[in-house]
């Protein structure tokens, strides 16, 4: 028995040990690395991913669109790239496109976009070949770690045997690896990226652990699979839950019924601190995809006003990454600072609501609006906001609420999922309009259930 006591008591001097001089990962953490769920910079900064996607490989000569993506608000631009699917993008094209990504004070996700749907297109390459392609740019690449993250392959594998994703994305992360590199890997699901089949919702594990750095963040792109709101939250609890990184590396918009819940997809995102690259900023086959006219950073679609001006979207949560240094507004000595209004706001009797309404975006005929809904000094089980426009305005979509008009009159009542408040608790709907002459903000009324 004595000896049991010995042995147990020098047991648990050792976990305490272990535990007292345990200081982070059992490796050196070279420039952004991952530190449980979050993507981090070298200096221990949580880094979060805001930012869209540049189809470089196919407009190699847009390069002013850098500048123009850093300008609508990213931190993040992911490129993609080719290794001869669609060409290739060349050591000295790629180290072009990071010193431009770095002139512009972005991280650079590159992609290699041969790989989209092996085993099912016929034209895609293996991941084995993307790795190989990235090892032949090792040597622009080394030294970039706190800059450049790599996404071995785009969308590897289709439809057809998504099971065979696991063993091809473990071997080219190993591949990776033993060839000396330590940069932060990015990796797609199969299913086109959409992983319907589960096969990296039930196999991240095998993903992450095979990594001998501890430094691969896994990928969903969400599309018209994730076309509801539960759909989009059960998937990213499972990935909460087990405590793996991930970031949604694309996603579309709601421009139809039945495809992907943006709405959703941008606030859960913020809610959960999840970085996200929307797809993508001009040059689609599908137009309705472009965030920009032509590229044309002056005129952004439906889509761009969503991602640039909505209310979770780049210039509302995006931060630059600290490695670029932080960004101040210099104040003059000379400059007379702008009187501050004087506003008294009632707080809202017990039980009550009130709700604020702001337009987010507007552009030729079309406006993008944001409703704050706050419950007051009790908790509420459920809210409706009606307000009457005076400029003949019509709401033409609307996310996280149900929306109903009636001539002028407007009437928006919760959905499942954001009814029940606590005692000045918030949450938020939105939705895109019509305006003709002037788009005035109406006056609203909350009641609460």
């Amino acid at each position: 028995m004595k000896r049991k006591l010995i042995v147990l008591a020098t047991a648990l001097l050792a976990a305490a040990a272990s535990v007292l001089f345990f200081t982070g990962p059992a490796y050196a953490a070279t420039g952004l690395h991952i530190v449980g769920r979050n993507i981090v910079e070298s200096n221990g900064s949580t880094f979060v991913m805001r930012g869209v996607n540049h189809p470089h490989a196919w407009y190699a000569s847009r390069t002013g669109s850098f500048a123009d993506i850093k300008a609508a608000g990213a931190n993040t631009v992911r490129v993609v790239l080719s290794g001869g699917r669609w060409g290739t993008n060349t050591a000295a094209d790629v180290t072009n496109v990071i010193a431009l990504c770095k002139q512009n004070k972005m991280i650079c996700v590159l992609e290699n976009h041969d790989t989209t749907g092996y085993g099912e297109d016929g034209a895609a390459y293996t991941l084995d070949q993307a790795a190989n392609y990235w090892i032949g740019l090792k040597s622009v690449l080394v030294g970039q770690e706190d800059y450049v993250v790599i996404n071995i392959g785009n969308e590897p594998i289709g439809n057809t045997n998504p099971g065979q994703w696991t063993a091809a994305t473990v071997a080219a992360i190993q591949k990776m690896r033993s060839n000396g590199f330590e940069h932060l890997l990015m990796v797609d699901a199969p299913n086109w990226g959409q992983d319907w089949t589960y096969v990296m919702r039930d196999n991240g594990q095998t993903i992450l652990d095979a990594d001998s750095r501890h430094n691969t963040v896994l990928s969903i792109h969400m599309y018209a699979v994730f076309n509801t709101a539960s759909s989009i939250t059960n998937y990213l609890d499972t990935f909460q839950t087990k405590g793996w990184p991930l970031v949604i590396g694309e996603f579309g918009w709601q421009f139809a019924s039945g495809e992907v819940d943006d709405a959703t997809i941008l606030s859960e995102a913020a809610r959960r601190n999840l970085g996200w690259l929307g797809w993508s900023w001009s040059g689609n086959t599908d137009p309705i995809l472009d965030m920009t006219t032509n590229f044309d950073a002056t005129q952004l679609t439906t889509w761009g006003q969503r991602i640039v001006n909505g209310a979770y979207g780049l210039k509302a949560t995006a931060k630059q990454a600290t490695i670029f240094g932080t960004t101040t507004t210099p104040t003059h000595p000379t400059d007379s600072p702008s009187p501050t209004p004087s506003t008294t706001t009632p707080p809202p009797p017990s039980g009550a609501c009130t709700a604020t309404y702001a337009v987010t975006g507007q552009w030729g005929g079309g406006f993008q609006a944001d409703v704050k809904v706050t419950a007051g000094s009790s908790a509420i089980k459920g809210w409706t906001v009606t307000w009457t426009y005076g400029n003949g305005q019509t709401v033409s979509q609307a996310w996280n609420a149900t929306v109903t008009s009636s001539g002028s009159s407007v009437t928006a009542r919760n959905v499942s999922y954001n009814g029940s408040l606590g005692a000045g608790a918030t949450t938020q709907f939105g939705f895109l309009g019509s305006w003709n002459g002037t788009n005035s903000v109406p006056t609203l009324t909350c009641a609460a259930a």
